[in-house]
């Protein structure tokens, strides 16, 4: 027994496994329960008085040997690598974790909400779901008026009246809404996804983006309206692009204007973004009509405003040179990964 405990000691000490695989062979060779320590403990019954003393000695130790060189090699196999077994090169170069990026519409979005706040205005937002008194007739659309057409307007319930549901036409229904439920002076933009009944195109979506202002108060004038456009555009574009403001009819203004800047991609000198002109449309703005409101509750003798609103795509194409809308919307990572400068 002596001379097996002594083979057996030695192929302990030199026994070096490669992975998990071969620890779990040598366990169940020494340590299983059908192992050569539980055979060699069945042969120690058989010696005899005078040598059970030395011999249980010795046999101990030779289990203790191989329980410690176990434990010895699975912390170390645990604590190693996991690849091991996989047969992988662990001095190749990892992959690279890909980037994300804001999408340029956020990017945008984010960017003019920062530009008007620092001018004082709040952000409001309200559903995109409304009624036609919200979207229409609170905003002072005549009822003949096109854009309550089917062709211009996605309704989900046509009943001919004030009870009309519909997808909202722009964000002007927020702006009725807070004025409906608090007292000025009012403050704010609102941004938000609109839909319009419109063929896609590179210049026209059925759905888009816009942030509407509004700022209602005594004594408010176009003068005001004027320096908030202005201030917003140097911030946007920089100081040397020029603004002009053209005449113009929104039924929930008067005076009403168009607001242009001029070409940021061909600056001035005519491309198929300005239609050669060197002048883009970025927007309308305009006094708001007395009427709209006396609807929302509003003393019209006391209190006057402005209101504003711009496509978000129209300032993006402007700021990124981006000549096809339909590319906001594709999400195509070709077209995305542009932006990758800006990680979330």
């Amino acid at each position: 027994m002596q001379t097996q405990i002594n083979q057996y000691t030695a192929e302990i000490n030199a026994f070096s496994p490669a992975n998990a695989d071969e620890l779990e062979t040598f366990r169940i060779k020494f340590l299983g329960t059908k192992g050569i320590i539980k055979d060699l403990f069945e042969q120690f019954k058989n010696v005899g008085p005078e040598e059970k003393r030395t011999f249980g000695k010795v046999l101990n130790q030779f289990k203790q040997l191989a329980e410690a060189k176990y434990n010895e090699l699975k912390e170390s196999l645990d604590a190693g690598p996991k690849t091991q077994d996989l047969g992988l090169d662990l001095t190749l170069p990892g992959d690279g974790l890909t980037v994300g990026s804001r999408h340029p519409l956020s990017l945008v979005r984010n960017e003019m909400i920062d530009i008007f706040k620092k001018l004082g205005f709040g952000v409001v937002e309200g559903p995109e779901i409304e009624d036609d008194w919200h979207i229409f007739s609170a905003l002072n659309f005549p009822e003949e008026h096109p854009a309550r057409d089917m062709q211009d307007t996605f309704f989900i319930k046509k009943n001919n009246g004030r009870d009309d549901i519909a997808l909202r036409t722009h964000t002007s229904s927020v702006q009725i809404r807070m004025m409906e439920s608090g007292k000025p002076p009012f403050r704010a933009i609102m941004p938000g996804t609109v839909y319009r009944n419109e063929a896609i195109s590179a210049r026209a979506h059925c759905f888009f983006h816009q942030v509407e202002g509004l700022y209602v108060d005594e004594n408010v004038s176009f003068a005001d309206l004027k320096q908030t456009i202005y201030s917003f555009v140097q911030q946007m574009y920089g100081e040397d692009i020029q603004v002009r403001f053209r005449p113009s009819f929104f039924p929930f203004t008067e005076p009403s204007g168009e607001i242009d800047i001029s070409c940021t991609i061909c600056k001035g000198a005519g491309c198929p973004m300005c239609k050669y002109t060197g002048w883009v449309e970025i927007g309308g703005c305009g006094m708001v009509d007395p009427n709209v409101l006396e609807n929302c509750g509003i003393d019209s003798k006391v209190y006057t405003g402005f209101a504003f609103g711009m496509g978000i795509e129209r300032i993006a194409n402007l700021k990124y040179v981006i000549r096809d809308l339909r590319l906001f919307s594709e999400n195509d990572v070709r077209f995305l990964k542009q932006f990758q400068t800006e990680i979330i």
